[in-house]
């Protein structure tokens, strides 16, 4: 592999969105420090949170987890700025000063515009975001400067040609969306590097839905009786491209940091044979009828009718496999006191917003066939 910017980071990062939970709902703050402790005696060093994560409970986790509980220089801590949740430029720029009393850090390490796309980089533009990363840097409250990224290449390309002073981008790199017209993983990955810019990945298991793939998926990698377990498939696969600074996995409890470590710790790309076994998923994937929701909730934020829209889509899927009472009853129990599919207005706030681009209009309609 060629050299770049964070060649020689662990190739495996610690995602803080999806941490575990208490019977509560809060964030279970030991055994989000027991995760952290494996990762960094593994060698990991890449934590990645953001200002929105939890509404800021992630941050505060992390202070709490990771920065009082191990020495500064033995990790670092990315966060992000986020234009969709700022009422204005001010109150954009205020937003690393709360990260900051949320973590305790004292500085983050690597700090990203979040969720750049065609809805939100004009507000950035508005904003001087991009200036205000440089500031940033200049008074030594962040060491690197990036943003992550949802759309097109030809606005990724736009972005990296404009601003040459980014030094890395985080994007949605997975084996299912390496050729999905909506993502463009392997496309966007290409103009990153012909940029000379690295890449921190973000959803290489899809929000979940390649740690537990379609039955054909599983019965593949099965066959090869590897030992590997299906996160490991689609980690490594990830971690197998140039230009990597690291990939972020959403680890939301030991098992899952244990198994993540059992192939990361001693990282070995993949050889030919396996890169044919990934792209036999892929076609068995592309054959797949199933919404790929990947549960990030950026749809319901804004949705004026409350709409559990990941919720929805998850008893969708249910409903290709499971009996029609069943499914009925699951659409009852997510959408009790909140709004179904059926009183959708069709504003197109979710759809403008969805990091998949998913046509959620068109699938809400179809499942009002599950209402009674």
């Amino acid at each position: 592999m060629s050299d770049y910017f964070g060649k020689d980071v662990f190739k495996l990062g610690f995602g803080l969105m999806r941490l575990p939970k208490l019977e509560d709902g809060s964030i279970d703050v030991e055994q989000t420090a027991q995760m952290a402790d494996l990762f960094l005696e593994a060698g990991g060093t890449y934590f990645d949170t953001a200002y929105v994560y939890n509404n800021g409970e992630s941050e505060e986790v992390a202070g709490k987890a990771i920065v009082a509980r191990h020495p500064r220089e033995s990790f670092t801590l990315a966060t992000k700025m986020n234009a969709r949740v700022a009422a204005s430029e001010e109150d954009l720029k205020q937003q690393i000063h709360t990260s900051l009393a949320r973590t305790g850090a004292g500085y983050f390490d690597y700090y990203l515009l979040h969720a750049v796309q065609r809805t939100t980089y004009e507000i950035y533009e508005k904003y001087h975001a991009w200036d205000y990363l440089k500031e940033l840097k200049e008074r030594e409250l962040i060491r690197h400067c990036g943003f992550s990224f949802h759309a097109d290449p030809e606005l990724l390309d736009e972005l990296l040609t404009k601003h040459p002073e980014v030094e890395f981008v985080q994007l949605q790199v997975n084996y299912a969306d390496w050729e999905n017209p909506g993502v463009q993983s392997r496309r966007n990955l290409e103009i990153c590097k012909a940029h000379g810019k690295s890449v921190t990945v973000m959803e290489p298991v899809k929000g979940g839905l390649l740690a537990d793939p379609i039955p054909e998926v599983k019965e593949i990698f099965d066959r090869e009786n590897s030992g590997l377990s299906y996160p490991g498939w689609a980690i490594r696969f990830v971690a197998s491209q140039d230009n990597i600074l690291t990939v972020l996995s959403g680890m939301s409890n030991l098992a899952q940091m244990k198994d993540n470590l059992s192939f990361m710790r001693n990282f070995r790309p993949l050889d030919e044979h396996e890169h044919e076994v990934i792209r036999a998923a892929r076609h068995a994937l592309e054959e797949d009828k199933t919404v790929p929701c990947t549960g990030c909730h950026y749809c319901t934020e804004g949705c004026p009718m409350n709409i559990p829209i990941p919720e929805i889509f998850t008893v969708v899927n249910h409903s290709r496999n499971d009996s029609d009472f069943h499914v009925r009853r699951e659409y009852s129990i997510v959408t009790h006191g909140r709004g179904r599919a059926s009183e959708c207005l069709q504003c197109g706030q979710c759809e403008s917003v969805c990091p998949q681009h998913l046509p959620i209009i068109r699938l809400l309609e179809e499942a009002r066939s599950l209402e009674d």
